[in-house]
């Protein structure tokens, strides 16, 4: 009776927390279902996942690849330059505003181009501007690729046109368009609703352009006050994609969505966006500057002090803050001024890490390492390595007056 008592005791007791799991469950997770393959909703401040599904499996991204071009474009080009358009752009497949091989046009414009009509003949004009090539240009957007985290992507093209090789995932998706809003010409371009391209050598009548993104559009039912500017992208083999920003009250969150094969991607990033901002705020938990806590040793005690604003993302209903744990290394020995970066916390819920911080000395601190009772010097580098070579030269000279007086101790016995 009494194991069967015991039990049932347990069970009783592990009821609330069950319970309670349930119900955390439910209410952190959406309610509804995302068409694409691959997605990904992330807090751009701090690189938190919201929400995903299958966010790191490669799919063809179709014309959400432009937004790498875009972003290679406003990094290493000028936007007044005049490109003079090569043999190759004009014969571009896909979509284009049909630009001509001699013709004069700005960066900008071909800019325009690229983001509102999804051309591809100026994708690949701006391409050869940039790398003088296709070949160079998909070698300079992988190698930015990598340098912003990407780790599933492999550009063929400047304009997403299918290729079999030409694959990336919804996160890396996500890091390229985080990257690329910190760009304001970008989001001054992005939110354009129509655009006019002015007459070049080639063209007497200005070229009309449309945004086609739903979310900037005041007058779409789908218009999304905050949104930044967004790229979609579509092939036969690739389906539907759409890569999109939000700004909300200094909150910003990216949604990438991939290989959507029912054309749900403006409805499903407003489920996404909507998800995000009413169930997740953005904390400042240590600006710059501020007082986080003190190292203490013995009897050494360094006052901490962010190096850098902490941004922590944490469900609304959540009113606790992370648990901060220094790193296991001792200042005692250690030589640093005020201001100088000495230590890095990990913040953690649980077994969950939710990010690090870098923690500067409140205070000058010079070395301690033989302070005791009986010694109270400060030792600097330079103390200690002068110590050592006295150390030495005097082994070294023991040495030599010890050799010496049993060579003549040796020499003697020969004359007794």
């Amino acid at each position: 009776m009494k194991p069967i008592f015991y039990k049932i005791l347990c069970c009783i007791l592990l009821l609330p927390l069950l319970i309670s799991n349930v119900v955390f469950a439910k209410d952190s997770k959406p309610n509804f279902k995302i068409a694409a393959d691959g997605v990904v909703l992330m807090d751009s401040k701090t690189g938190k996942i919201i929400y995903s599904k299958n966010p790191d499996k490669p799919y063809p991204p179709a014309s959400t690849t432009k937004i790498m071009t875009a972003l290679l474009t406003l990094e290493r080009g000028n936007l007044d330059d005049v490109v003079t358009i090569g043999h190759n752009p004009p014969l571009a497949d896909g979509s284009k505003i049909y630009i001509f091989e001699g013709e004069k046009i700005k960066v900008r414009d071909l800019l325009y181009g690229l983001l509102l009509a999804s051309a591809n003949d100026c994708a690949e004009a701006l391409a050869e501007y940039l790398s003088g090539s296709l070949d160079n240009f998909a070698k300079d957007m992988n190698k930015r690729a990598k340098e912003l985290g990407c780790t599933n992507t492999n550009f063929v093209n400047p304009s997403g046109l299918y290729n079999n090789k030409h694959r990336t995932s919804a996160r890396d998706l996500a890091l390229i368009m985080n990257e690329l809003v910190k760009q304001p010409e970008y989001t001054k371009i992005a939110t354009t609703v129509s655009y006019n391209i002015p007459s070049t050598n080639k063209s007497k009548e200005k070229r009309p352009l449309w945004n086609e993104n739903r979310l900037i559009q005041k007058n779409s039912n789908l218009y999304y006050k905050g949104c930044e500017g967004g790229k979609t992208g579509y092939t036969v083999q690739s389906d539907h994609s759409y890569v999109a920003s939000v700004n909300k009250d200094n909150h910003r969150l990216i949604v990438a969505l991939i290989h959507d094969k029912e054309k749900h991607f403006f409805d499903d990033a407003v489920k996404l966006f909507n998800y995000g901002f009413s169930n997740f705020t953005l904390n400042l938990l240590y600006p710059k500057d501020s007082y986080v806590t003190t190292y203490t040793n013995d009897n050494l005690k360094i006052p901490l002090y962010a190096s850098e604003d902490f941004y922590y993302l944490k469900s609304k209903d959540d009113s606790t803050n992370p648990d901060l744990k220094l790193e296991n290394t001792s200042l005692k020995n250690l030589k640093f001024k005020k201001g100088d970066v000495v230590l890095s916390a990990n913040l953690s819920r649980g077994s969950n890490s939710v990010g690090s911080l870098t923690l500067k000395s409140g205070v000058d601190h010079e070395s301690t390492l033989f302070n005791n009772k009986f010694i109270n010097i400060n030792l600097t580098t330079k103390n200690i390595i002068l110590i050592c070579l006295a150390v030495i030269c005097t082994i070294f000279l023991i040495f030599k007056i010890t050799k010496k007086v049993s060579k003549c101790k040796k020499n003697n016995k020969y004359y007794l």
